[in-house]
């Protein structure tokens, strides 16, 4: 099911600060950049004033893992996408172990939005997210650094920059500074679900 990859293989890259991406004729590989993408556990974490009236009207409630394939789903399903079918059953196998996560947004009994994410100890790996409803994904992106917050993860790693994310606060360290960062957090005793 996971080809030439099994699990321990796939942790032990994401504990050296790799990720997994499938190029345009889906073939699977490991990738890294000169510079990472943080969002912020701290007070330099920021969201546009509308989000937060919306927050503030619950429009929204937050869950975990209630629809992990439907948020893969979801964040495949763009013209150009990333995530090849191998890709997407790589993260069904590393929800089942308990590794990948959905965290998302509801209205009502509708999936709004969600992230998808690898945690190790106190660091969450963000992969993608999505939205069904507007403002879905963005209230996800806050409730969630809540969440990490809460849980005391240390690192919230987005990989890449982007104009979206940078309303968020998001920054970029040197891929150097990346990995002491991640080698701190995965070492934390933290749980991403209950």
């Amino acid at each position: 099911m996971i080809s030439r990859y099994n699990l321990p293989v796939i942790l032990e890259g994401y504990s050296q600060g790799y990720f997994l991406m499938s190029d345009d004729n889906d073939n699977l590989g490991w990738y890294s950049s000169r510079q990472r993408t943080l969002i912020p556990l701290d007070e330099r974490f920021r969201y546009p004033k509308s989000l937060r009236r919306t927050l503030n009207k619950k429009e929204f409630t937050p869950a975990i893992n209630q629809a992990f394939q439907q948020v893969c789903e979801g964040c495949a399903d763009r013209e150009t996408t990333w995530m090849s079918p191998e890709l997407m059953d790589i993260y069904l196998a590393l929800h089942k172990a308990g590794w990948a996560h959905s965290f998302e947004t509801w209205q009502g009994d509708k999936l709004a939005g969600g992230v998808l994410g690898v945690a190790i100890g106190g660091a969450f790996v963000g992969e993608s997210m999505f939205f069904k409803i507007p403002n879905g994904s963005k209230a996800a992106m806050v409730l969630l650094v809540n969440h990490l917050r809460e849980r005391k993860f240390l690192l919230f790693d987005a990989q890449l920059q982007n104009p979206h994310l940078e309303r968020f606060g998001s920054h970029v360290i040197a891929n150097n500074d990346y990995r002491q960062l991640l080698q701190r957090a995965i070492k934390l005793p933290c749980k991403f679900a209950p």
